[in-house]
């Protein structure tokens, strides 16, 4: 029998295989999987960085393993291939770990992930271990390859590292310290005292093209006996509207977000609000104007009217902000807006499909929220601050389902670099103040860092 479980082991004949890291792929979007090896001596350490096989180095010195690379089969399988050939591999090397790693989503969101070991020569299948209980783990020692008693055996390992692919490899005793040019600092280079700040506005909308007219607020419903708050009627109010309806800004696919009328809704203080929208799963975008001092939060709300997750918060006078939450499709649309004592606010729902798209230079002020359909791209990042040039800034990533990983952040005006995953994704750009983005070469060199 082939197949085993965590922890069992198989004898091998010592022939040339080709090794699969194997899962199931949903289309754009899905984590990205890849393969690795690691030669391990008898001290259970690598001896140098050349007795790793991944995707910035992909074949041994030796010639004895190397990584072929991705390859689809039927089904929506995709599989990332090593090839292993144990004669070709010194008699230094003790062992050969095979290992996944996924730097832009956790293993807990990989499909069916399994290693399947096959004859180079026959395909017949030589081992198959199915991992089974995979949560936030980023990196997994999937099973290794090893010496006995002259013979080669396989042994399923299954131990995952929420720390990626460098602190599996730290496990064998393998480190590369992280070569960092020093961010440019205010001290550095201080802004011109005239210079130009970004108008506190959205991002204008361009001209509609097949654009959905805006659709009257539902009639208010009453909320149930012991909910917080009150569904709001709509007052006059000094907040200015939305504007023209929006059209489609981006090439995000449909699985991100629904497409539905843009709705609007004006209200003071805190309410909540029932927009009557029955919408499929997806991402909604959330854009808010508030005028005056104080902070403000729009949150989502469970069907018992509890808070749930935040969509946006702000203490930026006179907000012009967007933010984005991710809807289950099934419990009733729900939002909070709290503002201090009486200020009036207008928010409005569109589809993720009118965000502005990161593929150049992009400007803002405040909360926002980007579409990025590109590849894994650097990015430097620059913040300016609130007036009196502190604040923070921060980006999260959010990928289809929801999931998110953090980017980056700073306290206070400056700049730095980054990187992003290849899309498509939504770039949650939290800040108190003015900022802009900018693809190009990151000030961040790393050996993991995936060469193009």
């Amino acid at each position: 029998m082939t197949q085993i479980i965590k922890g069992g082991n198989l004898p091998l004949s010592g022939e040339p295989m080709r090794v699969a890291v194997v899962r199931r792929s949903g289309g754009p979007g899905e984590p990205q999987v890849d393969a690795a090896a690691l030669l391990v001596a008898a001290d259970g350490t690598v001896r140098s960085r050349d007795d790793l096989v991944f995707y910035n180095q992909p074949e041994h010195a030796g010639g004895g393993v190397r990584l072929l690379g991705p390859a689809h089969g039927e089904d929506g399988v995709l599989a990332d291939w090593l090839e292993i050939d144990p004669g070709r591999v010194e008699p230094s090397v003790e062992r050969i770990v095979v290992a996944a790693s996924c730097d832009d989503a956790t293993f807990g969101e990989v499909e069916d992930l399994y290693l399947r070991a096959v004859s180079a020569t026959t395909g017949e299948q030589l081992a198959l271990y199915a991992v089974e209980d995979a949560t936030t783990e980023t990196a997994i020692a999937l099973g290794e390859f090893y010496r006995r008693a002259g013979g080669w055996k396989f042994r399923a390992v299954g131990q995952g590292y929420d720390s990626g692919l460098p602190g599996l490899a730290e496990d064998f005793g393998f480190s590369v310290p992280e070569v960092t040019v020093p961010e440019v600092t205010v001290e550095a280079e201080r802004e011109p005292e005239d210079a130009v700040v970004p108008a506190q506005a959205l991002a204008p909308a361009p001209a509609p093209v097949e654009a959905p007219a805006f659709v009257q607020a539902p009639a208010p419903v009453p909320l149930a006996v012991g909910a917080v708050g009150k569904i709001h009627e709509h007052v006059p109010l000094s907040v200015p509207s939305f504007g023209v309806p929006l059209a489609r800004c981006n090439d995000l696919p449909g699985e991100m977000g629904p497409e539905f009328p843009a709705v609007e809704f004006s209200g003071r203080g805190k309410e909540d609000v029932e927009p009557g929208l029955a919408l499929p799963k997806g991402f909604v975008v959330v854009d808010v104007l508030r005028k005056g001092d104080g902070y403000i939060e729009v949150v989502t709300l469970t069907v018992r009217g509890r808070r749930w997750r935040e969509v946006l918060g702000s203490g930026l006078p006179d907000l012009s902000g967007v933010g984005v939450f991710h809807h289950d499709g099934r419990t009733p649309l729900r939002l909070r807006v709290d503002a201090p004592g009486m200020a009036a606010w207008t928010i409005r729902l569109r589809p993720v499909s009118t965000l502005r798209t990161f593929d150049g230079p992009v400007e803002g002020y405040g909360p926002d929220v980007l579409a990025h359909t590109g590849d894994e791209t650097d990015v430097r990042f620059r913040f300016r601050g609130d007036e009196d040039k502190e604040g923070y800034f921060g980006v999260h990533v959010h990928r289809r389902g929801g999931h998110a990983q953090h980017t980056y952040s700073r306290r206070n005006r400056g700049r730095g670099s980054g990187s992003i995953p290849r899309g498509p994704r939504l770039l949650v750009i939290e800040a108190d103040g003015d900022w802009s983005m900018e693809p190009g070469a990151s000030r961040i060199t790393s050996f993991w860092t995936r060469r193009r």
